[in-house]
C-alpha cells in the first residue's frame, strides 16, 4: 500500500482508532529499536539541563501541576 493510500485510510478512522494505531506503531518502533539515536545537539542540551538540575538552577514542577495546567489551557 502506498503512503497516500495509507493516509486516506487513516483519515476514515475515528479518534480512538487513530490513537490505538499510533500506539501500535510506537510499540513496533520501540520493539525494533532498543535505543533510538539522539543527534549530538540533543545530547548536549540534555547534558546542559542535567547539570543545571544538579546545581539547583532549574525551576522544577511536579507532574500533577503540569498536567492540570495543560488540561486547563486546552479545555
Amino acid at each position: 500500500m502506498r503512503p497516500d493510500q495509507i493516509k486516506e485510510e487513516i483519515s476514515r478512522l475515528g479518534l480512538s482508532e487513530k490513537l490505538r494505531l499510533v500506539e501500535a506503531i510506537w510499540d513496533a518502533i520501540a520493539a525494533e529499536n532498543s535505543e533510538i539515536p539522539l543527534p549530538e545537539w540533543q545530547k548536549q542540551e540534555l547534558k546542559k539541563r542535567y547539570e543545571e538540575y544538579k546545581e539547583g538552577q532549574l525551576e522544577l514542577h511536579d507532574w500533577k501541576s503540569v498536567h492540570k495546567g495543560l488540561r486547563d489551557k486546552y479545555k
